[in-house]
C-alpha cells in the first residue's frame, strides 16, 4: 500500500518541473511583448503557459505526483504570471484596461487574503475547481487580446474569441473568490483550534 504522506513530501516531480519552466518563461514573455514588440509570439507563449497549467495538474492527479510543494508552488506561479503578464499587457496597451484592472483587483484581493490567513494561523486552502477553471479561461483570453492587437488577418476573429473566454472567466473568477470566503473562515478556525486546545 503506497505511503501517501511520503509521496506528498516529494519536491522534484514532473508537475513541479513544468511549473518551474512556466515561471522561467515569464521574463521571455515580457521581452517578447515589450522588448521585441511581438504581440503574436507573446500571445502564443502566454497561451502555452496557460495550457501547461492544466497539464501539470492533470499529470499530478493521473500519475499520483501530487505534492505539498506543488499545491503551494503552482498557485503562487499562477499569481505571478497574472501580475507580471497583465502589467506588461497594460503597458503595451494590448487589452481593454478595465478588464485588466478587474482581473488585477481580484488577484490582489486573493493574494492579500491568503497572506492574512497565513499570518493568523489558518490551515492551507486547496485551489477550487472553479478557481482553476477561471484561471484557465483568463489565460486564454489574454492571448486572444494580444493577437487581436496585431495586424494579423484574423485579428477580428481573435478579438471575438477573446471576449468569449474573457467574460465567463472573469465572472467565474469573482464567483470563485466569493466561494473562498467560507473556506477561508473554516481554514482559520481549523488552524487556530489546536492552539486554543493547547493553551
Amino acid at each position: 500500500m503506497p505511503n501517501n504522506s511520503s509521496s506528498e513530501d516529494r519536491i522534484v516531480t514532473v508537475p513541479n518541473v513544468i511549473t518551474l519552466v512556466r515561471l522561467a518563461c515569464l521574463p521571455l514573455f515580457v521581452w517578447l511583448l515589450l522588448g521585441a514588440e511581438n504581440a503574436l509570439l507573446a500571445g502564443a507563449l502566454l497561451g502555452a503557459l496557460g495550457g501547461t497549467d492544466w497539464v501539470d495538474g492533470w499529470y499530478a492527479r493521473k500519475f499520483n505526483q501530487i505534492s505539498t510543494v506543488g499545491k503551494i508552488f503552482d498557485p503562487v506561479v499562477d499569481r505571478l504570471l497574472f501580475f507580471v503578464s497583465i502589467v506588461a499587457i497594460i503597458i503595451a496597451g494590448a487589452a481593454p484596461l478595465w478588464f485588466c484592472i478587474a482581473v488585477l483587483v481580484r488577484e490582489i484581493a486573493i493574494a492579500l487574503a491568503t497572506l492574512l490567513l497565513v499570518a493568523f494561523g489558518a490551515r492551507r486552502i486547496d485551489v477550487t475547481w472553479m478557481g482553476k477553471a477561471a484561471t484557465f479561461g483568463l489565460m486564454f483570453a489574454f492571448p486572444g487580446f494580444l493577437w487581436a492587437s496585431t495586424s494579423w488577418p484574423l485579428q477580428s476573429t481573435f478579438e471575438v474569441l477573446a471576449w468569449i473566454c474573457a467574460v465567463p472567466a472573469l465572472l467565474a473568477s469573482y464567483y470563485a473568490a466569493a466561494l473562498y470566503v467560507p473556506l477561508g473562515l473554516r481554514a482559520l478556525h481549523d488552524g487556530r483550534a489546536p492552539r486554543h486546545r493547547g493553551d
